[in-house]
């Protein structure tokens, strides 16, 4: 049985506790590994470690910064199999989903990387013979609590940003899905970084993360993950001032007018539906066609989905792998039960899948397609997270706006036309912090990521996460 281990203090320690919770492979059902059960202890234990190191750290300069961080970007491609293997088997997804997910891990290292040696501020001259300029200068401890769905890519995502800013860290991997943020201890350790910068403590949210949330001294919370947990970090650190970056849930449109290019329509929303079981916050749960084509879309849309190879996460055929949790398994299969009793029709799927031989304990779900429901009801304005869409017609623009704005979440939108002015309206009045048009899932690090409404507060990526982790201060002089 493996033992994931915390890592505070540039070691790999147990729990203070000597607890220890069960970690399943959802493709098996079977516990495969234990993880510590974690307590405030431990985050005590993790701060004053980063306490210790926070002056060094932020009077690194840039340059060697980026030098550490770009030999952990280094490690990981170079254990990219290793990495991808313990994700897939931890996670449920794909293996190859799993390769090129860890890839983006190593691309966010690298990226933030540079990030430390470019990252500028302002200067304001006035007319009085004065100068204003900013210093933004690090926060000096942060808690970054990430999700399951992809553990490794935003878990770097947030650590990254933070430690490249000067700030050490005290991180909290989601505990479905702990395994690659316990091997990115040992890649730290090979990568040279000090001890105390960054700590990874594994366990419950309800004890790591209320510590870390609870914390006096951790000036900062980068969270990704439910909305509802989103609301109680916030009731909790807005009291002490912290600063709270909330990454949260989605329900997003995808909405596809009759003059779209067809193929790459039909060929992306099976991907932007399923990709990663549909566990992805981006994922487009909600589909609008205009009625000129929704027939012909539906058909085709059904005929591919139909396609879609579910089982062993390991095998190369795989498109859609196994439900993360049995818990989010069985909440998946309650909200499709909801939509048959709010009058949604399944029109392919709509159950849960029994694989084969060693994975026939697997919580696998068949890709599941819904008709006839009100655009406003519950299935389709609360986030399931899982391999489940709504498709409806729609008439016009106006139609289309009304139901995709309906949600209290507005995180991503999708957008097919060929109509350059309709995409412009649309991307000017739909309620979303993300706006694809004719693609999905197209991401530039540079650019601000996050969401509207109940979606969250802040925004993450490029500059907007250096300015996040760190606290500009303006200095003016008299000339």
């Amino acid at each position: 049985m493996i033992k994931i281990l915390n890592y505070i203090d540039g070691k790999t320690v147990e729990p203070l506790g000597n607890k220890w919770l069960d970690n399943y492979n959802p493709a098996t059902g079977a516990v495969y590994s234990q993880i510590p059960k974690s307590n405030a202890q431990d985050v005590e234990n993790a701060f004053v470690a980063a306490k210790k190191a926070a002056f060094a750290w932020q009077n690194t300069p840039s340059e060697k910064r980026f030098l550490i961080l770009n030999k952990i970007a280094e490690l990981i491609d170079e254990n990219n199999e290793s990495l991808a293997l313990a994700e897939s088997i931890d996670q449920g997804k794909p293996l190859w989903l799993a390769k090129n997910e860890i890839t983006r891990a190593a691309q966010n290292f690298r990226f933030f990387a540079t990030a430390a040696m470019q990252f500028s501020s302002e200067s304001h001259a006035m007319e009085n013979h004065a100068i204003n300029y900013t210093l933004r200068q690090p926060i000096g401890v942060v808690g970054c609590i990430s999700p399951w769905n992809l553990p490794l890519y935003l878990f770097s995502w947030k650590i990254a940003p933070a430690l490249a800013s000067g700030n050490c860290v005290i991180a909290k991997p989601s505990e479905i899905t702990p395994m690659t943020a316990f091997l990115l201890s040992d890649i730290c350790m090979q990568a040279g970084l000090p001890a105390g910068v960054l700590n990874i403590v594994h366990g419950l949210g309800t004890e790591v993360g209320a510590a870390m949330v609870e914390h006096p001294q951790i000036k900062a919370i980068s969270f990704t993950g439910g909305t509802a947990t989103g609301k109680h970090i916030a009731s909790v650190a807005a009291p002490m001032f912290k600063k709270l970056s909330l990454e949260l849930g989605g329900k997003n449109p995808n909405i596809i007018f009759d003059d779209c290019d067809f193929e790459k329509a039909l060929k992306t929303t099976v991907q932007s539906s399923f990709l990663n079981q549909g566990e992805i916050c981006l994922c487009g749960s909600r589909i609008f066609v205009q009625k000129g084509i929704y027939q012909k879309f539906k058909d085709a849309f059904i005929k591919e989905v139909s396609l879609q190879k579910i089982g062993n996460p390991l095998n190369n055929d795989t498109k859609v792998g196994a439900i993360a949790s049995e818990v989010h398994f069985n909440k998946i299969l309650s909200y499709i039960e909801l939509a048959k009793k709010e009058g949604g029709k399944i029109i392919q799927g709509g159950h849960a899948f029994q694989a084969d031989g060693e994975n026939s304990n697997g919580w696998f779900i068949a890709p599941t397609v819904i008709e006839n429901l009100a655009f406003d009801c519950k299935t389709n304005t609360e986030e399931i997270f899982g391999p489940v869409v709504s498709i409806m017609p729609f008439e016009n623009e106006e139609e289309a706006l009304l139901m995709a704005n309906c949600t209290e979440y507005g995180l991503a939108s999708t957008i097919w036309t060929e109509n350059l002015t309709r995409a412009h309206n649309m991307a000017a009045k739909i309620e979303s912090g993300i706006v694809w048009i004719n693609c999905w899932l197209l991401r530039d690090l540079r650019t601000p990521f996050g969401g509207a409404k109940s979606s969250g507060v802040g925004r993450e990526g490029g500059l907007e996460a250096m300015r996040f982790f760190t606290e500009p201060k303006n200095v003016c002089i008299k000339l």
